[in-house]
């Protein structure tokens, strides 16, 4: 009976939230997020606590099947080697920018710990994982290019995975454990291919007997074992959970969606998964923001400011240079979406969830939680309200279809 509570106090909390966020133009994210640190300050109410096992057990594995259902292949082809530049060795390059930067800047304020290189390591592959989540839906408000959409939400699925895979690498060669170079990229080529084939496999099944039923109920019903499933799956065979998730959803999404499903399923799967997107979002971010600890941040507001400026930092460095990279082939970014995509780089649950997940023995354990907690919910408030004066100075939404164009495939 308390979690049945507990779930519908979850529910008209969000949808009050919802209503009001909406009148006064705020983002439903970012709105949720100051709900909960409100809640959670005055302890006025009691919500379930955020861990990695509810995380990864409910709201992970549905709101990456939901966000990759609705990618496209030939989307994903038209920035395909900016997604994997950004999602793979972008996100290597950012840890290791934002721990350099860290270890370096934070010995020299007055009254702070200084942040050893192994506690900033850990830090930067905790904080590496980005959340589009209030970005997108801004996009969508003010009617920003497409392709510029689906290129911050395809990189932020992948660098989940990412992130995670290179968490658990860290923390393995912090423990101790005999590693090389060569190793350690074995094993997380191992673990990221590994969950593709998981994926793969449980969405190419899905598919195939969503083919041979005619039932909504039934089909819907497959989708989400195939969500749920492949993430279990690939977490059982110790690969990552999130790109098989990731995999299995876009499989399903174009493959099963166009092939295997009448008009009729399309959009009632559709309805669903937009009804769970909205359930699992509004739940984690309200319980997002009731985790972090408000006395424990404004005590350490100085450090926390200088590690989300080198987290902001490293995402720039990252994006601009792959900008850069490829600004002689048909996926050059144009410098406004760079910017767009550096101030919209947010932090989200995932990384609170693995900071509060890390071993208890772990030095600078505490440190490390607490400024993961105030960069998440500095960089949802402050740089997730003022992406639409950002979007609106660089006219984004004016100069989307000519900006698009630049970047579309040809046919």
């Amino acid at each position: 009976m308390p979690q049945t509570a507990g779930f519908i106090l979850l529910l008209c909390i969000a949808t009050a939230v919802a209503i009001v966020s909406r009148r006064l133009r705020i983002p439903f994210t970012i709105a949720l997020v100051l709900t909960g640190l409100a809640l959670g300050t005055a302890d006025v109410v009691m919500l379930p606590h955020l861990t990695k096992e509810l995380l990864f057990s409910l709201f992970l594995p549905g709101l990456l099947f939901e966000a990759s259902y609705h990618l496209h292949y030939r989307e994903l082809r038209a920035s395909a080697w900016t997604i994997g530049i950004l999602a793979v060795p972008g996100v290597v390059v950012a840890v290791l920018i934002t721990a350099y930067l860290l270890t370096g800047t934070s010995g020299m304020l007055p009254g702070v710990v200084p942040v050893p290189w192994k506690a900033a390591l850990v830090f930067g592959a905790v904080i590496a994982a980005t959340d589009p989540v209030a970005v997108v839906a801004l996009f969508r408000q003010v009617a920003a290019p497409r392709q510029l959409e689906v290129l911050v939400e395809s990189e932020s699925l992948l660098n989940d995975g990412t992130s995670i895979v290179l968490l658990s690498l860290v923390l393995a060669y912090l423990g101790g454990t005999d590693t090389t170079a060569w190793s350690l990229s074995v094993d997380f080529g191992r673990i990221v291919l590994g969950g593709a084939a998981a994926g793969l496999v449980t969405g190419w099944t899905a598919t195939r007997v969503i083919r041979r039923v005619d039932d909504v109920a039934i089909e819907i019903t497959i989708t989400t074992i195939a969500a749920y499933g492949s993430f279990a799956v690939a977490e059982h065979l110790h690969v990552s959970g999130v790109i098989a998730t990731v995999v299995a959803g876009i499989l399903c999404g174009n493959h099963g969606r166009v092939h295997a499903m009448s008009p009729a399923t399309q959009q009632a799967v559709h309805g669903f998964w937009e009804w769970t997107a909205f359930v699992l979002n509004s739940a984690v971010f309200l319980l997002l923001g009731a985790a972090a600890p408000l006395a424990v941040l404004i005590r350490e507001w100085a450090l926390i400011v200088v590690a989300a400026l080198a987290v902001l930092a490293a995402r720039a460095a990252v994006v601009f240079g792959t900008g850069a990279l490829l600004a002689r082939t048909r996926e050059g970014i144009p410098p406004r979406w760079s910017a767009v995509m550096t101030w919209g780089g947010l932090r989200g649950a995932l990384s609170m969830v693995l900071a509060l997940g890390l071993p208890e023995d772990l030095a600078q354990r505490a440190q490390i939680v607490t400024v993961t907690a105030g960069v998440v919910i500095l960089s949802l408030v402050g740089q997730g309200l003022t992406m639409r004066p950002l979007l609106r100075r660089l006219r984004m939404s004016a100069d989307a279809p000519a900006v698009a164009a630049s970047v579309a495939p040809a046919d």
